[in-house]
């Protein structure tokens, strides 16, 4: 029903965070390196397309309305008690699993950029 506004809230917070971050981080220091608001923008990117496929197929389905309160759960109290529910397990659980996956793309780009700095830096020493 509403479980699409947990990951698009948390996409809205980290939005803003990566502004704020792009603006303290300044110029890029390395070609090896990311800035955190690049991998932000991952994050970002992951869950603000989650979200709206989730909406549109909200819309598909009839959950979503052009005219307030915009979610037709939201017009029966006792399918608003189950909306909040259904965004407190479904949406909670997405917006975590979305979050771990970036996290894990995170430690996995890692160790794949200090690889690379370890062949180059053994190739160097060859030379």
């Amino acid at each position: 029903m509403a479980c699409f506004l947990v990951p698009a809230t948390e996409a809205v917070v980290t939005t803003i965070v990566q502004k704020v971050v792009e603006k303290k981080e300044g110029k890029k220091d390395s070609e090896t390196t990311l800035r955190f608001s690049e991998k932000l923008k991952w994050l970002n990117g992951m869950l603000w397309g989650g979200s709206g496929l989730l909406a549109f197929e909200h819309l598909w389905h009839g959950e979503i309305s052009p005219f307030f309160p915009f979610l037709t759960a939201a017009s029966d109290p006792s399918d608003a008690a189950e909306m909040l529910h259904e965004m407190a397990t479904s949406g909670t659980a997405m917006a975590v699993l979305v979050t771990a996956v970036w996290a894990a793309a995170l430690a996995v780009s890692s160790k794949i950029v200090s690889s690379q700095k370890e062949e180059k830096k053994k190739a160097g020493v060859r030379s």
